[in-house]
């Protein structure tokens, strides 16, 4: 495929799991990509291992400074900068009352700020290059609330709502922008959350209607296609990618925090 030929994609924690598999999508489309994340040895790897169409930069999504100094660095390699994937996330399960203001705002600093750092930073060069494709990854938490991650839902609402509006207000520029929301995908995000520990989450993925946890190849496939010209008419939306869990009527789910006796 080459749908994204001609185009350069931007993405944030790109060095692994979603973001790499985006990475990927986008070279095997035919696009480039730089490769953004502050883990650097894996993101230099994985630039490597993609050739010529792909480099890395480090970003630390939640600073001004890297954001410009990242989106120059994409300017100066391709030449210009069509597409903004914002990937980069962190999750964290803590039930309310014990969630400390230092954990709530590192949450929201990554997955919040960094997204509104990132759109606002490329305005002008996707302006200039007459228009561009910025996709936002929020999450199923971004449309309904779960138990223990009162932080990561509080930002992925966040990301929903700062999509619409830049959606408003760049479409007169020639910017599309857009939310993916993912459901439970096998990245390594949630072993990550749990200190590292090995998880088996195919007992979750037997909740949702498809019985299986999604695949990062999958959510990639949507982001590929948000980026490209497929997408020409899409702007302010929200794309469900969650095998069905957002279906479910909460009476099929088992209540939280039950009270005995």
């Amino acid at each position: 495929m080459s749908r994204l030929a001609g185009k350069t994609a931007l993405i944030t924690g790109a060095a692994r799991g979603q973001g790499a598999a985006a990475a990927r999508r986008v070279v095997d489309e035919g696009g480039r990509v730089m490769i953004t994340d502050v883990a650097e040895a894996e993101g230099k790897e994985l630039a490597a291992s993609l050739g010529e169409a792909a480099a890395f930069t480090r970003l630390d999504v939640t600073s001004e400074q890297g954001w410009q100094e990242a989106v120059l660095a994409t300017v100066e390699h391709f030449g210009g900068l069509d597409v903004l994937v914002n990937n980069a996330g962190m999750l964290m399960f803590r039930e309310l009352e014990h969630t400390t203001l230092g954990e709530y705002e590192q949450i929201v600093s990554i997955n919040q700020v960094g997204t509104f750092l990132g759109m606002r930073s490329v305005i002008g060069p996707m302006e200039r290059s007459g228009g561009g494709s910025i996709v936002n990854l929020s999450s199923v938490e971004g449309l309904a609330g779960m138990p223990q991650v009162a932080a990561y839902t509080a930002s992925k609402f966040a990301i929903r709502g700062m999509t619409k509006v830049a959606a408003l207000e760049l479409g007169s520029k020639g910017i599309r922008v857009n939310s993916v929301h993912p459901g439970l995908i096998d990245t390594g995000m949630i072993g990550d959350a749990m200190g590292s520990a090995e998880v088996d989450l195919a007992p979750a993925g037997n909740l949702v209607a498809l019985g299986r946890i999604g695949e990062p190849a999958e959510i990639a496939a949507l982001v590929a296609f948000l980026a490209s010209d497929d997408s020409s008419y899409c702007t302010g939306s929200e794309f469900v990618a969650d095998g069905g869990s957002t279906a479910a009527h909460s009476l099929n789910r088992p209540r939280y925090g039950v009270r005995s006796g």
